[in-house]
């Protein structure tokens, strides 16, 4: 049985790193990916850039956490939504740990094992 995963969505990438360290503060739990969704022509589109963190651990310190990222994130640009998966699937849990930046670009990190 996987370990719950919580998703937590806002704007920008300040807010991102902000939310992630509440989270990993609140609760013993581990950041498995920051993940943005930048569209190719972000440069010419007037939207934000909306990031996720997604993290894992028991269902008590997910929801612990996902509270504390969601509340940093709203105090520094504004949630967009958060949500705990209390027993993903296999399949989900690989979704989860998939992140959408790349190498060369702004936001990467390596995607954990």
């Amino acid at each position: 049985m996987n370990d719950a995963v919580g998703i937590v969505e806002m704007y920008g990438f300040t807010s991102a790193i902000t939310a992630a360290d509440a989270a990993a503060k609140a609760a013993d739990v581990k950041i498995i990916a920051i993940d943005s969704n930048k569209p190719a022509n972000a440069e010419t589109a007037e939207v934000p850039l909306i990031m996720a963190v997604k993290m894992q651990g028991s269902v008590s310190a997910v929801t612990a956490a996902v509270e504390a990222a969601a509340e940093a994130a709203q105090s520094v640009s504004g949630l967009i939504c958060k949500y705990v998966i209390p027993r993903p699937t296999d399949d989900a849990m690989k979704m989860a740990k998939r992140i959408s930046v790349g190498k060369n670009r702004v936001g990467h990190i390596p995607m954990n094992g």
